[in-house]
């Protein structure tokens, strides 16, 4: 449903309706006239009230986690910034301005927002009253914009626990839950945000987690409902985005392309979708546009991923100076979010396994699964052990990654190519030739850098044998 068509509140009744048709046909008196007008339920000949403006959309959006239009959130800052410096004991909005301040960091990857999020919103804390749950729930969307899960769990599950029916802290519960590997927790949590507060926003971020569980199909009909129900362009746009990404996965690169291209349509600040745009273009073979939709996406939100991407298709064509540009961006924009507060080790270390010092890698990723211990950091950990030559431990996290049963549910052609290398390093052929077949069978355009050499590595491994046993020394009737 477009914006312009959407009312906050329903037209005047049909009683309304009934009683005017039989007044305009009649003679009564002025006593039976206001006799029958006593009848009209209050404010029925009012006009609908008017749709909310920007900054109150904005300000509804912010505090529930819905995408906020560029525009509109910046004008949203401005008022509440006033308005705190007038009321600054007005606890109510300095949450609404810590909230915002958390939306305009992860909408431009401007990290110099966050401290002023975390100031703002403890001091709405700190104010108690009707202003404590807004608080504890834009705390939790701070720590898991910050990559902090457990601490987005410790103030998401406060703020729940003490309002259990308030559905705005399950979406930053869940994040938080995926973030540390608590599946299980996480698929709870997505059952009571659909009860509490069953929508588009709902819908979205439930898609996530079945993305997550590999439940691809449900994952996608999520989206095209959030899609479809959004109320606001930026709404719609970002869901656009989301499903987006879901057919990139799937290796469906043109269906991507055309999910980004309404994406921008809807909204051009949807800055996701040019990132998107670069990648699928890229595999589209129109390297030319794929190269400028990543400069693009890089100058308007300068994200770490954005620039290893970039890097690493410099790499792949061949420009190594290229590639050293956008790697030593990736290294500028992490000192930079790590100063104000943000956990990039994720990123850092996947950049180091591949394009630096392994060892390293191994040490800040080792230290990030003890703090959250999710499947991507599974995955990362264990191709940064490859990489730095100890196979014996980097299979049992690459397995982890990929295993459903403990988390791995999510079908990913990254993780499959990663576990399947490593296990072409230990001389387990067919584990090795089935997992690298299904990286190229998931998405066969993953990586400009890394499809080539799995393409290598799968031939080299040469067709199974015909007869005996399955190559992995299981009996024939097993299962994986």
């Amino acid at each position: 449903m477009d914006f312009e068509q959407w009312r906050p509140f329903p037209r005047r009744g049909s009683r309304a309706r009934v009683l005017r048709r039989v007044l305009a046909g009649t003679a009564v008196a002025g006593a039976v006239l206001g006799g029958v007008l006593s009848l009209l339920p209050a404010g029925a000949d009012r006009p609908p009230a008017p749709a909310p403006g920007p900054v109150a959309r904005a300000a509804n959006a912010v505090g529930t986690g819905v995408p906020v239009a560029l525009p509109e959130l910046a004008a949203l800052i401005g008022q509440r910034e006033a308005r705190v410096r007038a009321r600054p004991r007005d606890g109510v909005s300095w949450a609404v301005l810590g909230a915002a301040y958390v939306e305009q960091a992860r909408r431009t990857a401007a990290p110099s927002y966050y401290p002023k999020a975390e100031d703002a919103l403890l001091t709405s804390l700190k104010a108690g009253g009707k202003a404590r749950l807004p608080a504890l729930e834009g705390l939790a969307a701070l720590a898991n914009a910050r990559g902090d899960f457990r601490t987005a769990k410790k103030w998401g599950g406060t703020a729940a626990a003490e309002a259990p029916k308030r559905w705005a802290a399950y979406p930053q519960l869940i994040e938080a839950y995926e973030g540390l590997g608590d599946y299980k927790a996480a698929g709870k949590a997505v059952d009571r945000l659909l009860d509490l507060r069953p929508g588009p926003a709902a819908m979205a971020r439930a898609a996530g987690f079945y993305r997550d569980r590999g439940r691809r199909e449900d994952a996608a009909a999520a989206l095209s409902d959030a899609a479809a129900g959004a109320r606001t362009r930026a709404e719609r746009a970002a869901y656009l985005t989301r499903a987006g990404d879901l057919a990139w996965e799937r290796g469906e690169p043109a269906e991507a392309l055309r999910r980004y291209t309404a994406a921008l349509g809807t909204d051009p600040d949807e800055h996701g979708a040019l990132a998107g745009q670069g990648r699928t273009l890229t595999a589209l073979s129109r390297t030319s546009e794929g190269l400028s939709a990543y400069r693009t996406a890089l100058t308007k939100q300068p994200s770490p991923q954005y620039a290893l991407e970039l890097g690493e298709l410099y790499e792949a064509l061949g420009l190594p100076g290229a590639a050293r540009v956008q790697y030593d961006l990736l290294r500028d924009r992490v000192r930079r979010e790590s100063a104000a507060g943000v956990d990039d080790e994720l990123v850092l270390g996947a950049f180091e396994a591949d394009h630096g010092d392994a060892r390293s890698a191994v040490r800040r990723l080792r230290a990030e699964w003890r703090r959250q211990p999710g499947i991507a950091v599974a995955d990362a950990l264990g191709w940064a052990l490859h990489r730095a030559g100890d196979d014996a431990e980097a299979v049992k996290f690459a397995a982890r990654a990929t295993d459903a049963e403990h988390g791995g549910g999510v079908r990913s052609a990254q993780y499959a190519y990663h576990r399947g290398e490593i296990e072409r390093a230990l001389g387990l052929d067919g584990p090795a030739r089935r997992h690298l077949a299904e990286a190229l069978r998931v998405n066969p355009y993953f990586s400009p850098l890394h499809v080539p050499r799995a393409r290598k590595a799968l031939a080299a491994l040469g067709d199974p044998p015909a007869e005996g046993l399955p190559e992995d020394g299981r009996s024939a009737g097993s299962r994986r």
